[in-house]
This record gives C-alpha cells, sequence and structure tokens, in this order.
C-alpha cells in the first residue's frame, strides 16, 4: 500500500471535520476511533452522531470525548432497525452542527473502517493538489466485496468513506434522505453533475471491518436489493444488462446475476419510487452509456490487436 504523504503540500492542506453516524456500533466504533486519533493530521472536530444506540456505543464514544476535546457525541432517541434515511439525516445533522467551524474539508466516516496514520493526511493531499477535485476517498478492502477498476470507475467514491471539499458539499446540500439506499451514489453523482470531479485513489485503502452477508442465502438477497436501488437510482436498462453478465463471474454466479436483474425488473414493474430527479437520473444514464461504449470499444481493440 502507498501511504507516503508529500510533505511540501503540508502548509497547504485544507483542515477539515469529521462527521460519523453510528448506529449501534459498539463491535468495531473503538477500532475506528483509535484509527482516527492516531492520524498525524487531526481533524479540527469530530462529531459522532450516535442514532438511537442501545448496544454500549455512547459509553464507548463517551470515553474518548473525555480524552479529547475535540471528539463531539451527539445523541439521538432510540429507533429501531437500519435505514439509509435516518444515516443521511444523522450525517446532515453532524455537519450543521459544525456550520460556524473553520474547516474546508468534510468526511462522511463510517462508524467500522480504519486506516494507517497518514490516511486523511494522503486525502488531503489530494484535494490540495486539484481545486476541481469536490470528493475523494480510496480502495477499502471488506470481507465479501472487492471493486475490479477494470470495470468500476475511479470516479466512483464509496460510502464508508467520503471527503468532500466543504463547497461540493455545499452544492450537494447533504445527503439525500433515501429509504432505498445509495445516498452515496447520489452524492457522487451530484457532485458531478454540479461540475466537481470526484476520484478514488486506489493506491491507498482501508479496511471495512463489518461483514456483508457471506452466506449464499444473504449475498443472494443483498443481489436482490442492489437490483432494486439500481432501478431507484435511475439505472439504464442497459447498464443494467451489461452489469447482469459481468455478476455471473461473482458468486453465487448465475444464480447472483439473475437475482440482482430480478430486483431491478420488478421495482420497474412496481413502479418503485425514486429518490433522484429526473436530471440527475438523465445525468447517470449518459455517465453509463459513455463507459459501455468505451468498454465495447476497447473489447474490439482488443481482439483485432
Amino acid at each position: 500500500m502507498a501511504g507516503v504523504v508529500d510533505e511540501t503540500s503540508e502548509c497547504r492542506r485544507p483542515a477539515y471535520v469529521l462527521v460519523t453516524p453510528a448506529h449501534n456500533e459498539a463491535a468495531f466504533v473503538e477500532v475506528t476511533i483509535n484509527a482516527v486519533v492516531a492520524q498525524t493530521i487531526k481533524p479540527l472536530r469530530w462529531v459522532i452522531v450516535s442514532d438511537g444506540s442501545t448496544d454500549g456505543t455512547d459509553e464507548i464514544v463517551a470515553k474518548y470525548t473525555e480524552q479529547h476535546r475535540w471528539i463531539q457525541l451527539i445523541r439521538l432517541p432510540a429507533r429501531h432497525g437500519r435505514t439509509f434515511a435516518a444515516k443521511a439525516r444523522a450525517f446532515n445533522l453532524g455537519w450543521d452542527s459544525m456550520k460556524d467551524l473553520g474547516y474546508e474539508a468534510i468526511a462522511n466516516l463510517d462508524a467500522d473502517v480504519s486506516f494507517n496514520e497518514d490516511y486523511f493526511a494522503f486525502l488531503l493531499d489530494r484535494l490540495a493538489g486539484d481545486p476541481a477535485l469536490g470528493m475523494v476517498g480510496t480502495a477499502f478492502k471488506d470481507w465479501s466485496l472487492h471493486y475490479d477498476y477494470r470495470f468500476v470507475s475511479i470516479e466512483h467514491v464509496a460510502g464508508p468513506c467520503q471527503l468532500f471539499r466543504r463547497k461540493c458539499l455545499e452544492d450537494v446540500g447533504g445527503y439525500v434522505l433515501s429509504k432505498s439506499g445509495g445516498i452515496d451514489v447520489i452524492a457522487v453523482l451530484a457532485a458531478r453533475m454540479k461540475g466537481w470531479k470526484t476520484r478514488t485513489f486506489p493506491e491507498m485503502a482501508y479496511v471495512h471491518h463489518r461483514e456483508m452477508g457471506t452466506a449464499t442465502n444473504g449475498l443472494l438477497a443483498a443481489r436482490f436489493r442492489d437490483g432494486r436501488k439500481d432501478y431507484a437510482l435511475g439505472s439504464h436498462p442497459l447498464w443494467e444488462g451489461f452489469r447482469t453478465v459481468y455478476q455471473m463471474t461473482k458468486t453465487p454466479y448465475v444464480v447472483g446475476a439473475l437475482m440482482l436483474l430480478a430486483g431491478y425488473v420488478s421495482a420497474a414493474v412496481r413502479g418503485a419510487e425514486r429518490p433522484v430527479t429526473p436530471e440527475l437520473m438523465a445525468f447517470r444514464r449518459r455517465e453509463q452509456m459513455r463507459r459501455l461504449r468505451g468498454l465495447v470499444g476497447r473489447q474490439r481493440n482488443g481482439r483485432r490487436s
């Protein structure tokens, strides 16, 4: 992993803050806290929004707020279950609590990740080096999900850690309260639609500790949900067909691919609600078609050579 930081850029690194929505994250939140505390460049403030946690998350975080004044805990009333809309609401609340601080960058950081000590210095250097960058992130290691950057665009920034330039987040308006999920995808798309560049730097990576359903039944249900989410977020039917074919190369292979397609089709038949605007959907579909033409063109050129 490349973790070398350009020391010459340290004087121009933007000041940053963090927001972490956390709902019953006692299993991993301390790992995340220790990773942030160890950073060579620490945030001006880190607001952890405990969204109705009942498993001891609050007590773990409170212990660290006593040791580090820049860590703040906001408690929200207890609720049942996880919803993506609740996560978006918790982030937006934490963001609003820091509106008077003089920061230039802000990250949405999940409560179940860890990284090396120069992780945020690395990302801040990337922002400092290109004023057009509105959101940056890195690759990540996960128990069950690994992005293949031959097929996944480096313009996509994964949700567990998205670092925004402050002006970019203001232009986007924060996270959309989407019950169907994809709040990270909507934010990335909205940033590019507003004219910002978004970029993942795969030479650096963090670890995502929460296991994402590795049992076959869990994976099949996840594929079905992914298909429904693709429809909700306006994915083009041709792109979904391409994604279905690609999914056949990953476990559980054909069955998983069919579940992905079934989720998309079922949402289309039901006319499922879409949390994205018509403008954002059209923008996404133009990007997908441009990428699909590029992939097909590369395959043709490869066969000719």
